[in-house]
C-alpha cells in the first residue's frame, strides 16, 4: 500500500474524502491505491477567439472536426495559416497572411502588456505578439484557454491539507488550467479567501471582471510583469487572503516574495520555470524555492561518518513549497510530499522515492512509487539522474574532494574543477554553472 493520506493535515471531513478513504482501505493491489476522479467539464468558448480571425479562417475552423482539440493558430506574416493539434499541425489556407489580415485581428484584441499578450475579455484565450525592430507586429499566436474542471482530483488531498504546493513542467502540460481550478475548489468548495496573482490575465482571462472559472476567488492584475514581487506582497498586506495563487514564478524577487508570504502563513498555490526539482536545485535564481543551496566543509569525524567528501552542498533553508508536482503529462504527475527530503536526498547523490499518479481508462487514480519514466529519458533502465543527461550537484556520481580533485571511477580521468571568475563560488561542486573541467594526467 502506498504511504498516502487522503485527509492531510486538518483537511474538511467531507464526502469526497471519505469516499477516496474507503476505496483506498479496499484496494488489493500491492503497492498501488485507487481512487476515482469526477469526469472533468472543458468550457472552451472557441466562438469568440475564431471572430477575431480573417472571415475565410473562421469558416474553415468552424467546420473542423478536431476543434475541441485545437491548442493554437498561427499568423506569421507571409506565410500560410497554421493549426496545431496535439502531435501535430496543419496549414488553413493556401494564401498567405498580409499586414491587413494581422491588423484585422489586433483591432479586435484588447491592448497588448508590456510581455506582448493580449486577450478576449470574458475568455481565458491568450493571443501573444512578435514584432519586428520597428515595433511592428509581424506574427500572432492565438493560444487557446480551457477552463476544465475535475482536473485536480489527483492532487485534491494535497490541496485540502493547507501546505504550499508547486507545479513544474513543460509549456502546454497544463499547469495554468491546474491553477485555476485549484483556486477555484479552494475558494468555492473548502470557502477559503483565495487571490490570484494573474500578471498576463491568462488564469482569470482578460478584462475587468473575472472569468467564471475561478468562482469565488479575487484576482488582481498587474500592470507590468516586472512588478509581478510588489503585487504579491501587495496582495498579502491589503486583502488578507488565506492562498495566494501565482503563475511562472521566474525572478530572484518572485521567489523573495513567494518566501515572505510563505513565512506569514499564506498557503501558495504556484508554477516555476523548470520541468523537475533537480532544475531548481541547479538554477540560483530560482533555488530558494526548494530551500537555497549553500557548500559546507564538514570536520573529518562527519566526512568520515557520511562516507562522502570534506565540502558539500547541502540545503540552505526549509524550503518555500514543502508539496512539488512534476506534470509530466496531462494525466501522469509525479508527487514530491516532502520537498525537503527531496532535496536533501538529491544532494547526497540518492534517488527520491516520489508518488506517481496517474488515470487509467476507467477515470480512476493509480498511485505507485514505481520510478517514474520522464519524457526523452534514454531506454536501458538507467538511473533517473542518468536518463537526464547530467549528474547532480553533490551526487556521488562526481565524488569531489576538498582538494577539487575527483575519484577515479572506471573508465575515467580525474577532473579538476577551475573556477571561471574569483571569489568563492558554486564552482568546486557546480561544474555546470560557475566551472569548466578540464581532464588532467594522473
Amino acid at each position: 500500500m502506498a504511504n498516502y493520506d487522503p485527509s492531510g493535515s486538518g483537511a474538511p471531513d467531507d464526502m469526497v474524502l471519505a469516499e477516496v478513504q474507503d476505496e483506498l482501505n479496499a484496494s488489493l493491489a500491492p503497492g498501488e491505491t485507487e481512487m476515482r476522479v469526477d469526469e472533468s467539464q472543458v468550457i472552451d468558448d472557441l466562438t469568440s477567439l475564431f471572430e477575431i480571425l480573417p472571415k475565410s479562417l473562421q469558416a474553415k475552423l468552424d467546420n473542423h472536426a478536431d476543434k475541441a482539440k485545437l491548442v493554437e493558430i498561427i499568423l506569421d506574416l507571409g506565410r500560410r495559416p497554421e493549426a496545431r493539434f496535439p502531435g501535430r499541425s496543419e496549414y488553413l489556407s493556401e494564401d498567405f497572411i498580409t499586414h491587413n489580415d494581422l491588423k484585422h485581428c489586433v483591432d479586435r484584441l484588447g491592448m497588448f502588456s508590456g510581455d506582448n499578450r493580449a486577450g478576449i475579455e470574458r475568455t481565458l484565450h491568450r493571443i501573444s505578439a512578435m514584432r519586428n525592430r520597428s515595433g511592428e507586429i509581424i506574427g500572432l499566436t492565438c493560444r487557446v484557454g480551457r477552463a476544465i474542471f475535475g482536473t485536480i482530483g489527483m492532487i485534491r488531498d494535497l490541496v485540502e491539507t493547507g501546505q504550499s504546493i508547486l507545479m513544474l513542467g513543460r509549456p502546454g502540460v497544463g499547469k495554468t488550467t491546474a491553477l485555476r481550478e485549484i483556486a477555484r475548489v479552494l475558494a468555492d468548495e473548502l470557502d477559503k479567501r483565495v487571490v490570484i496573482i494573474d500578471t498576463s490575465n491568462e488564469i482569470a482571462g482578460d478584462g475587468d471582471i473575472p472569468h467564471a472559472a475561478i468562482g469565488r476567488a479575487r484576482r488582481m492584475q498587474v500592470a507590468r510583469p516586472e512588478l509581478q514581487h510588489q503585487v504579491m506582497i501587495e496582495a498579502v498586506e491589503n486583502h488578507m487572503p488565506e492562498v495566494i495563487v501565482i503563475d511562472e514564478i521566474g525572478t530572484e524577487l518572485e521567489a523573495l516574495a513567494s518566501r515572505t508570504i510563505a513565512e506569514r502563513g499564506v498557503q501558495l498555490i504556484g508554477t516555476a520555470h523548470g520541468n523537475q526539482i533537480e532544475n531548481l536545485i541547479k538554477n540560483p535564481t530560482l533555488s530558494d524555492l526548494v530551500g537555497g543551496i549553500q557548500s559546507v566543509t564538514l570536520g573529518d569525524d562527519e566526512a568520515r561518518r557520511r562516507s562522502t567528501q570534506k565540502t558539500v552542498l547541502e540545503r540552505k533553508a526549509p524550503p518555500t513549497f514543502e508539496i512539488a508536482v512534476e506534470m509530466l503529462e496531462r494525466q501522469r504527475w509525479v508527487i514530491h510530499e516532502s520537498v525537503s527530503q527531496t532535496v536533501d536526498m538529491l544532494l547526497r547523490g540518492k534517488a527520491p522515492q516520489p508518488q506517481v499518479r496517474s488515470i487509467d481508462e476507467m477515470g480512476k487514480v493509480q498511485i505507485s512509487h514505481d520510478r517514474p519514466e520522464y519524457p526523452g529519458a534514454a531506454a536501458g533502465g538507467q538511473s533517473r539522474n542518468q536518463s537526464r543527461g547530467q549528474s547532480l550537484p553533490g551526487s556521488q556520481e562526481t565524488r569531489w574532494r576538498s582538494n577539487n580533485a575527483a575519484s577515479p571511477g572506471e573508465g575515467r580521468q580525474p577532473l579538476r574543477a577551475v573556477p571561471l571568475s574569483g571569489g568563492p563560488t558554486w564552482g568546486n561542486r557546480f561544474p555546470g554553472l560557475a566551472t569548466r573541467c578540464r581532464d588532467t594526467a594522473t
